[in-house]
């Protein structure tokens, strides 16, 4: 997934980088930073003159097209919510925004980032929103996916299947 999300932000022009709490072996340049994702993710806030975009690797459906319309608002602060009350991705540009990843994250960030200003967005998505949490999440991946986590997937033998009317996988 992480190689997909760094395929479509190239794709967009975008020269990412990953943050990461041990060495990944990407074609992208690799920060090793063993905190938790708070301080790490502040810490790069803090110490970075101009825009921060953070984008979450385990967002196997995200595209160029999706990720296009994070970076296309002008506004001080773009959020990009999960489906479980997260936040999957941001743009900040306000140089005073931080983070706070827990619970229901979202809602903590939309709350930092209008203490901070007016001009706050948020970007509809499905392919932004539907991360990777758990393994019943792997059948979005496998439904809607068009990288290299849905080839892997199926090339180790992962399947659709239903369950009383759900759809999910299984190996």
């Amino acid at each position: 997934m992480l190689d997909d999300v760094l395929a479509a932000l190239r794709a967009i022009g975008r020269e990412p980088e990953v943050l990461a709490t041990e060495r990944v072996d990407v074609d992208a340049p690799v920060t090793v930073d063993d905190r938790a994702l708070d301080p790490a993710v502040n810490d790069v806030l803090e110490t970075t003159d101009g825009p921060v975009t953070v984008v979450m690797a385990d967002l196997g459906l995200a595209t160029p097209d999706a990720l296009d319309r994070l970076f296309e608002p002008e506004a001080d602060v773009v959020l990009a919510p999960g489906r479980g009350g997260g936040t999957n991705a941001f743009v900040a540009r306000h140089p005073d925004f931080r983070v706070d990843y827990h619970d229901a994250s979202i809602r903590d960030h939309r709350r930092i980032a209008r203490n901070l200003t007016d001009d706050v967005i948020e970007v509809d998505s499905f392919r932004l929103a539907t991360d990777v949490d758990d393994p019943a999440d792997l059948a979005e991946v496998m439904l809607h996916g068009e990288g290299e986590a849905t080839d892997w997937l199926e090339a180790r033998g992962f399947e659709l299947s239903l369950d009383d009317g759900r759809v999910g996988v299984s190996r």
